[in-house]
């Protein structure tokens, strides 16, 4: 996700743990690969916990997590960030960009929201890369730990 992109549900101080929070990411993760619909390999990555903006980083976190899908052949992503454009707002996610990116390559990107569950994702066709791929940045909102436990890094 770029610097300048803060989803209104980083806003949130809900109160909850980070290791739930990252469990949420990883469903959050495998209901958009299964949106995705082709045959391939995800990358095996698991969740990441980062500071909250200028909030106590004891305190309060986000969870990321950082995956990528190449499908079992490139040809097979046509078409991808079109379907999923029409269908996560069916599914509760608000598209907030969507188009090429600056790059020389010019990525397509679609960043979407979802404020009830309170996440973002970034999604790049990497059309050009060897092999294709999609790159995807699943964020969480902000969340502030329950009183008597810490933020868990991993």
């Amino acid at each position: 996700m770029t610097d300048d992109h803060e989803p209104d549900v980083v806003t949130s101080v809900e109160r909850r743990t980070s290791s739930d929070v990252a469990d949420e990411a990883e469903r959050v993760s495998s209901e958009i690969y299964d949106l995705i619909g082709i045959k391939g390999k995800a990358s095996d990555t698991g969740p990441g916990v980062t500071d909250c903006g200028r909030k106590d980083p004891e305190r309060y976190f986000k969870v990321f997590h950082k995956w990528s899908f190449v499908p079992a052949s490139g040809e097979q992503l046509g078409g991808v960030m079109e379907r999923l454009k029409a269908e996560l707002p069916g599914r509760g996610w608000k598209v907030v960009e969507y188009g090429p990116d600056t790059s020389r390559n010019e990525n397509l990107n679609l960043t979407a929201d979802n404020d009830a569950r309170k996440f973002s994702v970034n999604i790049v066709h990497r059309a050009k890369s060897a092999p294709p791929k999609l790159s995807l940045m699943v964020v969480s909102g902000c969340y502030q730990v329950p009183d008597g436990q810490e933020v868990e890094r991993f």
